[in-house]
């Protein structure tokens, strides 16, 4: 079996707020699937969207307690083309209302930072150099 696209669900608190975060770090947003409720950010067209869902809609999809931020149920990594690319996104992500929440990590082959948004997610930003690894 072959996975052929993957939407990952997040809590957010303000659609439009989110909206403006991911535009500015340079997504784009599939209309189709958003509205008041939902926003659907393109990750890589045909593959990868994260659908921002208003809490109180997101609730509706379960039944257990949604994370609110102060906890961490799970770490998004996304992997970029190279170190500036990982670079400028964190800045930008900050300079948008973001949080850096550790420091920049450099093993030669990868380079990695990271950062929170604007509902407390984590997103691991990275460039790997697959050529770079050590072979034993």
């Amino acid at each position: 079996m072959k996975i052929n696209q993957i939407y990952v669900n997040l809590p957010v608190k303000d659609i439009q707020k989110t909206r403006v975060f991911w535009t500015e770090l340079g997504f784009s947003i599939n209309e189709q699937f958003s509205n008041e409720k939902a926003i659907c950010v393109v990750m890589k067209e045909d593959h990868i969207y994260t659908m921002f869902l208003k809490e109180e809609f997101f609730q509706t999809f379960t039944d257990r307690p949604i994370a609110k931020g102060e906890t961490t149920q799970t770490l998004l990594a996304i992997g970029l083309n190279s170190r500036e690319e990982v670079d400028d996104m964190v800045k930008t992500a900050i300079e948008n209302g973001g949080a850096k929440y550790s420091e920049p990590q450099d093993l030669g082959w990868m380079y990695q930072r990271a950062f929170s948004d604007l509902n407390g997610h984590q997103w691991e930003v990275m460039f790997a150099d697959m050529s770079k690894i050590s072979t034993e």
